[in-house]
């Protein structure tokens, strides 16, 4: 392992970051869990940051794929018709809820949100944007204009001019203290503040992720989304759903996670999870956005015949197994028990979450690092993030059982446990 790391290090940039004091080489994985090249094993409750959305070696994916293979057409390109491509749009458009729906396929979610910046600024002929504070949409320079986390922020330079709404950060002074009403009403007022004060009269779009997942599964309260979407109405500024994390039923109480605030947007961005590994992304948009550009354009790699067919069998598996019913009953188990516990351990300063997207929020960046460790050792995979690197984020495939949501639970609240007698 020593051997391997040393070769990543010597030809891998040295911003890809590794997890853990040793990094693991994950080689083999079955259901939820995934084997090391030491042999020991893991329950991953971060499903390479939300990708493998249920879980590993699934049969009904694996057997598309191989399908797929066996006719011989790896790739062809969207000049030609792609029946898999065609008949995953049409899924994902019903799904929507978007009204004369088309779907734009791409490689990745960075692509999916240039695509969406792409048909919102077109749309509205202004390179004005709003987005939220401790978002991330991506790492190429739209996407980071976007972005609102210095971590991930290499320059100042951007192709937008962007301005930063609250939505996120109850956790600031002037906010604490607030019923979620009343921190819903002066989001508003800050908006409206925000457009008679720095914007000019033909912004074009508002960007969101429902709950942000490099800020660490921070979200807005219920139903700020919708009193946003009525002041953009009122402007005629589009509303573009990010929903890159929060897709496919991962919330446990909307398909969407735009949904959760009773809201359809005019465009929604998706990747990571819908191929179950396989890259996908896009973007579902009202019919008459996507169609409005002007240029000819295509994604060479984007709606492939061998991501489409990983992609159909997965979305199919999330629907015929009612996943997003699982998401709400085992990320209940999970949420409720780490509040539970969160009482009687100072070092937790918050437990968040909705279906199987949680996080626990640690009184330092240093005790967040220790709890990757421990959790490690004790054989479960997380995540860690937020805007000051205090955040454990998770998010285990939506095919997590009772008994692995238990198991799981167990492993959290014993790691912060051990933690939080150190620091006594």
């Amino acid at each position: 392992m020593s051997d391997l790391l040393a070769r990543h290090r010597a030809v891998i940039p040295n911003w890809v970051a590794l997890y853990y004091n040793e990094p693991i080489e994950i080689v083999r994985g079955k259901g939820n869990r995934v084997v090391d090249a030491t042999g020991k094993s893991y329950l991953d409750f971060f499903a390479g940051i939300l990708t493998n959305m249920i879980g590993y070696d699934v049969p009904e994916v694996r057997e598309a794929v191989e399908r797929q293979l066996a006719t011989g057409v790896v790739h062809t390109s969207t000049v030609y018709l792609l029946r898999g491509q065609v008949e995953l749009a049409e899924k994902i458009a019903r799904l929507s809820g978007i009204p004369d729906a088309k779907v734009f396929f791409t490689n990745s979610g960075t692509e999916a949100n240039e695509t969406a910046l792409l048909l919102a600024t077109y749309a509205r002929k202004s390179d004005q944007v709003l987005a939220m504070r401790q978002s991330y949409h991506g790492r190429s320079f739209g996407a980071i204009s976007v972005t609102s986390n210095a971590s991930w922020k290499n320059n100042s330079l951007s192709p937008l001019n962007v301005h930063f709404l609250h939505g996120a950060d109850r956790h600031l002074p002037q906010f604490a203290k607030m019923t979620d009403q009343e921190y819903i009403e002066a989001c508003v007022a800050d908006l409206r503040h925000v457009l008679a004060t720095a914007c000019s009269r033909d912004v074009a779009a508002l960007i969101a992720e429902p709950i942000q997942g490099v800020g660490g599964f921070t979200m807005a309260p219920d139903g700020l989304f919708a009193a946003y979407k009525e002041v953009l109405d009122e402007h005629g500024i589009l509303f573009v759903s990010d929903e890159v994390q929060t897709g496919w039923g991962r919330t446990g109480s909307a398909f969407f996670g735009i949904h959760n605030h009773g809201v359809t947007p005019d465009m929604m961005t998706f990747a990571k999870g819908l191929g179950n590994g396989f890259a996908v992304g896009g973007v579902v948009a009202r019919g008459d956005l996507m169609d409005s550009l002007h240029a000819v354009g295509l994604a060479t790699f984007g709606g492939n015949p061998i991501s489409m067919a990983a992609a159909n069998a997965t979305l199919d598996y999330v629907l015929d197994h009612d996943l997003q019913a699982n998401a709400a009953k085992t990320g209940a188990i999970i949420i409720e028990g780490l509040r539970e516990a969160a009482g009687r351990l100072p070092i937790v300063k918050d437990v968040r979450g909705k279906g199987l997207m949680f996080a626990v929020e640690l009184a330092s960046p240093e005790l967040a690092a220790r709890f990757m460790e421990e959790s490690k050792k004790l054989g479960l995979l997380a995540g860690k993030g937020g805007l000051y690197g205090t955040a454990i984020r998770m998010a285990p495939p939506l095919t997590l059982t009772e008994d692995e949501a238990r198991e799981g639970l167990g492993i959290i609240v014993t790691a912060l446990e051990t933690i939080n007698d150190e620091v006594r």
